[in-house]
């Protein structure tokens, strides 16, 4: 088995977009996060993109786009080993690992570094939407909600992922809505209680994330509510995969997600390196 890293994401792309896009469903935030990164460049830190051949054929790859975690869902366990001392000697900083548990677990113990599970998540994907009947309207976010966008993608991160880097979360936001995704709020007299995103489809696949309601507003439905604005929206847009990512430490949510349409496809798990 051999190993290539790939200097530029158009020769990544030319070796795997084919590959990638034929399973939407598992590479869903390799394609999600790179096609982020092709259309605003300027804005994102070059990526860390690892092809691996077999007999001359692409049999998998590794992504990193900095500062996030490695992503293995398109990982093969038989190059776990490979991908492990690879990426530690081209990618030193990378901060963990995340993906669906097998492959994510093996790559973990494979690179011989203490680490802790940071993230137990539940992949689900929509059969038939359900919107549930909560009082309040919804309307999507332009540019004059960035600023509480980005209050609450911060204050989602240091409660969902509290070893997610620092980031200039106003700034993320107003890319985000720049390059089309769409973010769903729903709204009480007025005044937004929730929030949720979903990414621009992928090869017929959509993500919908983050959802988050804040503290105060929580209980009433409106994660519920939000969440099946943005997956509409995402069906408005042609997507015919809507997936999302939910905490498995959370129940309610797990169950809020099913009972709008969604069914559970395969759990991931994250993991961070201790330092």
């Amino acid at each position: 088995m051999d190993a290539v890293v790939h200097a530029t994401l158009e020769s990544f792309d030319a070796a795997t977009h084919d590959r990638l896009s034929a399973d939407p469903v598992r590479n869903t935030v390799a394609l999600t996060s790179l096609d982020r990164i092709r259309r605003s460049p300027a804005t994102e830190q070059p990526p860390i993109l690892i092809t691996f051949h077999e007999n001359g054929e692409v049999i998998g790859s590794l992504v990193r786009t900095p500062p996030w975690p490695f992503q293995a869902a398109d990982l093969p366990l038989s190059a776990v080993e490979l991908a492990a001392g690879l990426a530690a000697k081209i990618d030193p900083d990378g901060p963990g690992v995340t993906g669906p548990r097998d492959r994510s677990e093996a790559f973990a113990t494979a690179t011989g570094k203490n680490y802790t599970e940071s993230l137990t998540t539940r992949q689900y994907r929509l059969t038939t939407l359900a919107p549930p009947s909560v009082g309040g309207t919804s309307r999507m976010a332009t540019e004059d909600d960035v600023e509480i966008l980005g209050a609450w993608r911060e204050a989602f991160l240091s409660e969902a992922v509290p070893e997610a880097p620092a980031a200039p979360t106003t700034e993320a936001m107003r890319t985000s809505l720049r390059l089309g995704q769409g973010h769903a709020l729903w709204v009480i007299d007025g005044t937004p209680v929730a929030w949720a995103v979903a990414s621009r489809p992928q090869a017929g696949m959509t993500r919908i994330g983050p959802v988050y309601t804040p503290p105060e507003h929580r209980r009433h439905g409106y994660g519920a509510a939000v969440s099946a604005v943005a997956t509409r929206w995402a069906l408005d847009q042609g997507a015919t995969d809507v997936l999302l990512f939910a905490d498995l430490t959370n129940p309610t949510s797990n169950s809020i997600y099913q009972r709008i349409g969604f069914e559970p496809l395969d759990d991931w798990a994250e993991f961070w390196w201790k330092h």
